[in-house]
């Protein structure tokens, strides 16, 4: 290991990325973790009030340790616990600190540029989340300042027409807190996403649906089964439904939840091969190292193939060893 520079530079704080310096620290590695946003940041932009839909067990670092009230974590309990452990552990890590540039140097180690400073380091673990780029639908209308990416809370929609577009358990969630908040709401989903039930296959959570049934038996929201956003004005959404027919919805905001991608532009630059896994980019690395073709670069979270939280916490315990081992041997 190399004296003046680190050993390991660690890009993102969320659970990959803690799990990531907890284990340089038990390692001995000279580290430091840099995150753009906050501590847990994926997490930090859940909605307000939001139950998690995992269980403690494939949430938590240390077994036993997340207690929340309920069965299941809060937004709130899940982000001050993860804030807790890195305290608690006295992690090395720099909030509110963007990584601009991540350049291999000759023979070996990297050259990390952030918002603040240039770093350098034998290898480089990033452990960026898989949300920095909301999908969209590409229809005229989309950048309305009342068109939203991202759903935080019910409250300024209180009578307002509101229109939550998606097939999936975020989209579900949103329509739902808006009916139940007070929203004229109305959720606009694709046939196929609203019939499927299979776990396998993503299907809307069970402890979602069931209450979201209700809202719409009780007349506080409407299902919409559409095929196309045609467009999105000014105070209505022109919309098809399933048999091609063509709306006019009264509307004063529109949530459009249709997924995210992570952003692999620094990957890219550093020259990591990425493909397409799904509907996802994801980057090419071995898959019992996450070592990219990028030599000491490593990537893990939840914008690779182990895309679960209780995943992007394990695999950076199996790789910073490694990590640690080959910097050993370099001695």
């Amino acid at each position: 290991m190399n004296e003046g520079r680190l050993d390991l530079l660690i890009i993102g704080a969320g659970p990959a990325g803690l799990s990531a310096a907890d284990a340089a620290a038990r390692e001995g590695l000279s580290y430091l973790c840099v995150e753009k946003g906050l501590i847990a940041d994926t997490v930090y932009h859940y909605p307000v009030g939001l139950t998690v839909f995992s269980t403690t067990n494939e949430l938590e670092l240390e077994e036993g340790s997340l207690r929340p009230c309920r069965e299941k974590p809060t937004r709130e309990e899940l982000l001050s616990y993860y804030v807790r452990f890195a305290l608690e552990h006295s992690l090395r890590i720099n909030t509110e600190e963007e990584v601009t540039r991540v350049e291999p140097l000759d023979p070996e180690g990297f050259r990390v540029t952030t918002s603040r400073a240039t770093y350098e380091a034998a290898r480089v673990l990033v452990c960026i989340g898989g949300m920095a780029r909301p999908r969209r639908l590409g229809v005229p209308g989309e950048d309305l300042p009342k068109v939203r990416h991202r759903f935080v809370e019910p409250f300024p929609y209180v009578r307002k027409d509101a229109m939550v577009v998606g097939g999936g358990n975020s989209a579900a969630e949103a329509a739902l807190f808006l009916a139940e908040g007070g929203a004229r709401a109305t959720f606009a989903i694709w046939p196929a996403d609203w019939e499927n039930r299979d776990p396998k296959q993503g299907c809307i959570k069970h402890w979602v649906r069931g209450p979201l049934e209700r809202e719409i038996a009780e007349g506080r929201l409407r299902l919409f089964l559409f095929s196309e956003v045609s467009e999105i004005k000014e105070r209505e959404v022109v919309i098809k439904d399933e048999q091609g027919r063509t709306h006019a919805l009264p509307n004063d905001a529109v949530f459009v939840l249709i997924g995210s991608d992570a952003d692999l532009t620094l990957l890219r630059d550093a020259g990591v091969r990425t493909e397409r896994a799904g509907l996802t980019e994801v980057p090419v690395y071995d898959p019992d190292t996450y070592e990219t073709n990028v030599p000491g670069l490593y990537v893990a979270g939840h914008f690779t193939n182990s895309r679960h939280i209780k995943e992007a916490i394990a695999v950076p315990r199996r790789v910073v060893p490694l990590i640690a081992q080959s910097l050993r041997a370099t001695v």
